[in-house]
């Protein structure tokens, strides 16, 4: 007993830091991961309630238009689908990010994001997953609802799956920086009413651009998502308003772009960081 009391304790040794490496892959996962969890817990508001939405564009237009009719060779239902499939995608990719990161900044939690060791590009790369993976979930369900209701068919299994990406991608980016911009939930309704809304519906979703006048046609060349969108319905009914392959370096030159400016907003700390 004595022998016991008489050793002098143990000198305390504080923990090695835990090295992150040139890339912080575990925490990028777990925000991705938070990013997921967000929505999948909301999963009838989040997937479920933007794919009866687009079913009801598609059984309202059939019924009103007809299916009677040829589009391109197909009947009006299978013309549609691809469009309000990818339309559905782009706006959800949009709804995640920007959502996300502005209730996060009403709510006065962002800072548990900003407090992390996570640099600004793992920050970018991890709330621009989040939105894609939210886009092309919705994007399977809703194509696999609308199955049921007008045949799929598939020309181009390589531009369906590019588009559905680099669209989801490039409004993903747009959607972080639409957060990070807006102070209120009125700021973000701006840009959802006026921009993207406006700008996804007169890009071809509900027609081919071939039958607008001379003068729209043109504007809708310098659309973003006219390409986007087209290039999508190209890989299932192999019939394009453009070249394909415009589309294609259009959609992954503004994503690289929107990638480097999302980055550079986010180092910057603009208004995430008082």
């Amino acid at each position: 007993m004595s022998d016991q009391l008489a050793q002098k304790p143990r000198a305390f040794t504080a923990p090695m830091p835990r090295a992150m490496g040139t890339i912080n892959w575990r925490g990028m996962w777990e925000l991705y991961l938070k990013e997921v969890r967000r929505f999948w817990k909301v999963v009838f508001q989040t997937v479920a309630a933007p794919v009866i939405t687009s079913l009801m564009f598609l059984l309202v237009m059939v019924f009103a238009f007809g299916n009677g009719g040829l589009v391109h060779g197909y009947p009006f239902g299978d013309f549609l689908v691809p469009g309000l499939v990818i339309m559905t995608m782009i706006q959800n990719a949009f709804a995640n990010t920007s959502s996300s990161i502005l209730v996060s900044k009403v709510q006065g939690n962002i800072v548990d994001v900003l407090m992390p060791p996570l640099s600004a590009i793992e920050l970018t790369v991890a709330w621009t997953l989040g939105g894609i993976t939210r886009g092309l979930a919705v994007g399977l369900v809703c194509g696999a609802v609308m199955a049921v209701f007008a045949d799929i068919h598939i020309h181009n299994a390589w531009l369906i799956a590019f588009h559905a990406v680099a669209g989801c991608l490039l409004m993903s980016v747009i959607g972080v920086l639409a957060g990070i911009w807006a102070d209120k939930f009125d700021h973000m309704a701006v840009v959802t009413n006026f921009v993207v809304t406006p700008l996804t519906f007169l890009s071809g979703t509900f027609y081919t651009i071939e039958r607008l006048p001379g003068w729209a046609q043109f504007i809708a060349h310098y659309n973003p998502f006219f390409y986007n969108i087209d290039g999508f319905r190209y890989g299932f009914l192999g019939h394009p308003s453009t070249n394909p392959m415009i589309g294609v370096v259009v959609l992954a030159a503004l994503s690289a772009v929107g990638l480097v400016c999302t980055y550079a907003v986010i180092r910057s700390g603009y208004k995430l960081k008082a």
